[in-house]
């Protein structure tokens, strides 16, 4: 475990890292600390999962992975990576049904913070959770199901209910996918292009009227695009998302047939994701909105440019998570892989959320960000009330938790 996130924007402040190799050991350490979070595997950008007390990493508990094919789940240790659970679930005939664009994040805190990959019929990843097991604040070992009425309130929860120790995801049977990349596309054409595929991503620096590129994830029995696809051109070579960076680093394209978890990322699981130097933060709004938010970001374009590396288009799913950023409404995330210079960044990102706030803009809870979005959850109290009942003592809070959701 290091003492810092993975872009290194953030040292943590915790006094004691841990990374205990069985359940009794988390057990007796979070019972007996007065203060306490844990840590993935660290590609937050923010101070949400930091603490001044103990860190502790569930990384170190034995790697279960438990197929349960009569309920169509499989039961995962939490601190495995999406990418070593997708390898062995594609081996025994089984997907999930999508995957983020980094497969080396872990299932515990992708879950977490809503993480999520795109398409326009698939929630984020937490939509797949169906049972999670928790070490609460005593030190009790809980498992809840989706049968319970907290469960909605407790799947995307930011750390802050107790240390999650295994998840139970639903499967699908495994499928192949073809991956096209297209340059140059009509703003116009937004709407039409992010319907166009199992998954799709859209990226642009904001330095032209077009969008640089659109990656097209569709399924291998699925005919490609096209030539003249909504007045865009076919890349002929393998891309990288982020301008100068390697395509090496990237899942393969071109149309190139893979299985599921080898082309519904954008990064290939050995290999650096993104460029690493960066700063993130991504806004969900409602899908109806789409044309009319980048449009109220215009006028910022070239302040945006500056300081960007990339920025990308996906969409999300509604679902019923109380604390996802998808909540109760179709949505288009827009995210932006800023320089890692904070001193710059931070009156852009100011410009951008002041100017997505007529939209009741959600953020990435993983990412950067400074309003406090509580106004736009509906079920934001019932959440606060939870947080109460299992954690009365403040044991798994952060200053920033508090400042999200004061207590009483």
């Amino acid at each position: 475990m290091t003492g810092h996130n993975w872009a290194r924007n953030i040292r943590y402040a915790a006094r004691t890292h841990h990374q205990p190799s069985n359940m009794d050991e988390l057990r007796r350490l979070v019972a007996g600390a007065d203060r306490i979070r844990a840590v993935g595997t660290g590609h937050s950008f923010n101070r949400l999962g930091d603490t001044i007390g103990d860190l502790v990493s569930v990384a170190g508990l034995p790697p279960a992975v438990a197929l349960d094919r009569d309920r169509g789940t499989v039961t995962v240790a939490a601190g495995l990576r999406y990418g070593d659970v997708a390898t062995w679930l594609h081996a025994q005939g089984y997907a999930l049904a999508n995957l983020a664009s980094l497969p080396h994040i872990s299932v515990a805190g992708a879950v977490a913070t809503a993480t999520h990959g795109s398409g326009q019929t698939l929630g984020n990843l937490a939509t797949a959770v169906a049972a999670l097991e928790l070490v609460t604040a005593d030190g009790d070992l809980l498992t809840v199901h989706r049968t319970d009425p907290r469960f909605a309130g407790m799947v995307v929860s930011l750390g802050a209910l107790g240390v999650v120790t295994g998840v139970t995801l639903d499967v699908v049977p495994t499928f192949d996918v073809r991956q096209y990349v297209r340059f140059g596309l009509p703003r116009a054409a937004l709407d039409a292009a992010l319907g166009a595929a199992y998954s799709v991503s859209v990226f642009t620096g904001w330095r032209s009227s077009r969008l640089d590129q659109v990656w097209l994830k569709q399924r291998a029995d699925q005919p490609p695009p096209p030539a003249d696809w909504l007045g865009t051109v076919a890349a002929d070579a393998s891309c990288h998302p982020v301008p100068g960076m390697p395509a090496e680093n990237c899942t393969a394209q071109l149309g190139e047939p893979g299985s599921w978890h080898e082309r519904l990322p954008h990064f290939r699981l050995g290999f650096t994701p993104s460029s690493g130097d960066e700063l993130q933060s991504e806004w969900h709004l409602p899908r109806a909105a789409a044309v009319e938010a980048l449009a109220a970001l215009d006028p910022a374009a070239e302040r945006i440019a500056a300081v960007l590396q990339v920025c990308e288009l996906r969409t999300v799913a509604a679902d019923g998570l109380w604390l996802s950023p998808n909540h109760d409404r179709d949505s288009l995330a827009i995210h932006f892989t800023w320089i890692g210079d904070p001193a710059a960044v931070t009156p852009v990102l100011a410009e951008v959320e002041d100017r997505l706030a007529p939209f009741a803009p959600r953020p990435h809870w993983g990412k950067l960000f400074a309003r406090n979005p509580a106004a736009t959850y509906p079920r934001y109290e019932d959440f606060r009330i939870l947080l109460g009942e299992f954690d009365p003592a403040g044991k798994f809070r952060t200053d920033e938790l508090d400042r999200y959701f004061p207590r009483d």
